[in-house]
């Protein structure tokens, strides 16, 4: 269940080394919701293997009554609470259900009851923790500490929240940017991907603006602060993701929407029951036992039981395919989607840049081995992403790289270094002929970056690299569209030229680029204010608000920041984008399985409640009716378990 975030001081973590993010976690055993349901599970499994051998009642009889008050106490309470506002909540009804279980020795029966409704609240509470933990932990992105240069030239570190508009700092290379400014003097590559969700480092000169918490290259930088860090756009995505979890609607389960009728109704009618009979000379005690057996056979346990093994299944089995889905709420939503939004670098692609093109120059005289070759021996000693790309592509053809030296590197231009007697260039394009310009063209045409390779003052040839589409991308989306009934959105940070060509190939007419956070999320709120009930997709921390602000949110697991993997609903461990369709078509069949329950635990309750009120039902029989309608609708929801649940599903979310 996505959970409301508390605001909470925010508490700055110690500093970490460069380019690292300091990690806030809250400990499971830290929150009281944990600690008392850890302990009611504690002694229903010390008493059940006793009960179960035959032990006296005095040896198991205790361990069940602790569990009873260490699971109940919290939600009994919250429900006499609930009881004065003059609400009636379906968790008091639950331990009145555990304690009328007990008191016709179904005691077992009422502790696993508890047992299960103080787990449940265990997990909402860690939910809640591990989000407001993420959004605190995102201040963290921007430093601590700032260098300040004064008007006579020195430098004085000081805190960042002491930085005013118009102070000029120094961001030396593989440091964070410390304030959101405008660049006064010097050339750098900065990592924007925290922001904007480009996959590759932005050129940075004299007049372009920087944001605090970005990562700045192999250049230094002085900055111009222009904004208050109360007011950074890392601040503002703070308030943004706390402001959508508290604005978002509340979110129940389909029992929980009817519990109030349905709970003030049985009270009502476990009080005629017994009253009304009374009134006309029943004995006490028989007016007493047709009640009893009245509030047992029309108590809500196995209501409950028809909504949750289904749900809690399907979430079992997409669990074994990596699919992390964190209630059973998210479980049911997941299923009402009818508009699905994207994110771009991570999510439709792979999130990192790689070679796509190796285009050799016809006056060179090199073939694209040998380009290649050139080009990945020079890149080696940087740390540039694009480099980065360049060699992994040799390496993926077995090219034999040899060293480069005098390698120099020059912020935003590239690198020089000289390989095997040959002096080699590799970076922005310049100094070309018509024909070759063509080619730089048609390569950012199509989405791609171009560098250019220069060997011995002449151009060579150029690379074209990109971020690549991920190979069921394209399924994916028609995949969605097919059960949505709406094609997908596009939403990206990134420039729109690329984002064009990629959803170009991902089958996507819906394209909104060059979003920054506050755009993705004010995107979403228009499609929910259209009535449309949303699911965003996303992996960065510039998708988290959109994520928090969405009717379902989810995070792909394996490159997604920490804030989007906690304030997304669900996250995709394994990255398998295809998973996406196929768990909405599993969350279907569990809510049609919720259906068949409801309609089977109706039939059950009504003919007992019928037999109850018109004849003679026994306490016994009333009991075993119960509890077998509990069993059956079990035992149906328990049918997604199966491995077959979860191939049809990606059968019907790829049809």
């Amino acid at each position: 269940m996505t959970s409301t975030l508390t605001p909470r001081p925010v508490e700055r973590a110690e500093p970490a080394r460069p380019g690292t993010v300091p990690r806030r976690r809250t400990r499971v055993l830290t929150l009281p919701e944990a600690r008392w349901a850890t302990a009611a599970t504690a002694f229903f499994l010390l008493a059940l293997p006793l009960q179960l051998t035959g032990a006296p009642a005095w040896t198991w009889g205790p361990l069940y009554a602790l569990s009873y008050a260490t699971g109940g106490w919290e939600p009994g309470w919250e429900g006499l609470k609930a009881l004065k506002d003059r609400t009636l909540d379906v968790d008091l009804l639950m331990v009145v259900a555990a304690l009328g279980a007990a008191a016709i020795g179904q005691v077992m029966d009422g502790a696993l009851l508890i047992v299960i409704f103080a787990t449940s609240g265990a997990l909402e509470a860690l939910a809640t923790a591990r989000t407001a933990d993420s959004v605190r932990g995102l201040l963290d992105l921007a430093p601590a500490t700032a260098t300040r240069l004064s008007p006579d030239g020195g430098e004085q570190v000081v805190p960042v929240e002491e930085l005013t508009v118009g102070d000029v700092v120094l961001v030396r290379p593989g440091e964070r940017v410390g304030a959101d400014g405008r660049v006064l003097d010097g050339a750098s590559e900065v990592d924007q991907a925290t922001i904007t969700g480009e996959p590759l480092p932005v050129p940075k000169e004299p007049g372009d603006e920087v944001f605090a918490g970005t990562l700045n290259g192999t250049g230094a930088l002085r900055v111009r602060v222009e904004r208050d860090a109360s007011d950074s756009v890392i601040a503002r995505i703070v308030r943004m993701v706390q402001e959508a979890s508290e604005t978002k609607a509340p979110t129940q389960l389909f029992i929980e929407k009817v519990e109030q009728r349905y709970s003030l109704g049985m009270v009502a009618a476990t009080l005629a029951v017994f009253l009304v009979p009374l009134a006309f000379g029943e004995r006490l005690t028989d007016a007493l036992l047709r009640a009893m057996t009245f509030m047992i056979v029309a108590s809500p346990c196995a209501v409950v039981l028809a909504t949750m093994p289904p749900l809690l299944s399907a979430i079992a089995n997409a669990g074994r395919h990596g699919v992390l889905v964190k209630s059973a709420v998210v479980m049911e939503r997941l299923g009402q989607v009818d508009a699905v939004a994207l994110d771009k670098t991570g999510t439709l692609t792979e999130g990192s840049p790689r070679v796509t093109d190796v285009r050799p120059l016809p006056e060179s005289g090199l073939d694209e081995g040998e380009l290649l070759t050139l080009a990945a021996a020079a890149e080696r000693p940087s740390e540039h992403p694009l480099a980065r790309a360049v060699v992994e592509a040799a390496r993926e053809r077995g090219l034999d790289l040899h060293d480069a030296e005098d390698f120099t590197s020059a912020p935003g231009v590239g690198v020089t270094a000289v390989v095997d007697g040959h002096a080699v260039a590799v970076g922005a394009p310049a100094r070309l002929t018509d024909d070759a310009l063509e080619r730089v063209a048609e390569l950012e045409e199509s989405g791609r970056t171009a560098v250019l390779v220069v060997v011995d003052g002449a151009p060579a040839g150029l690379l074209g690299i990109a971020d690549r589409l991920r190979p069921d991308a394209a399924a994916t989306v028609a995949a969605l569209a097919r059960l949505t009934g709406t094609a997908p959105a596009l939403l990206t940070g990134d420039n729109p030229r690329a984002a064009a060509h990629l959803a170009a190939e991902a089958g996507i007419d819906d394209v909104r680029a060059g979003l920054l956070p506050q755009d993705k999320l004010a995107a979403v709120q228009e499609m929910e204010s259209a009535g449309r009930k949303v699911l965003v997709v996303g992996d960065g921390v510039n998708d988290a608000p959109a994520l928090a602000a969405a009717h379902t949110g989810v995070a792909m697991g394996r490159a997604g920041s920490d804030l989007a993997l906690e304030t997304a609903d669900a996250v995709i461990v394994r990255d398998e984008l295809a998973a996406v369709p196929a768990t909405i078509a599993l969350s279907r069949r569990a809510r049609g399985l919720v259906v068949q329950n409801l309609v089977i635990a109706g039939v059950f309750i009504a003919g007992l409640v019928v037999w109850d009120l018109a004849g003679d039902l026994p306490l016994p029989l009333g009991v075993a009716g119960h509890e077998g309608s509990t069993v059956l609708v079990g035992l149906n929801g328990l049918r997604l378990l199966r491995e077959t649940a979860w191939q049809k599903a990606a059968a019907e979310g790829s049809a």
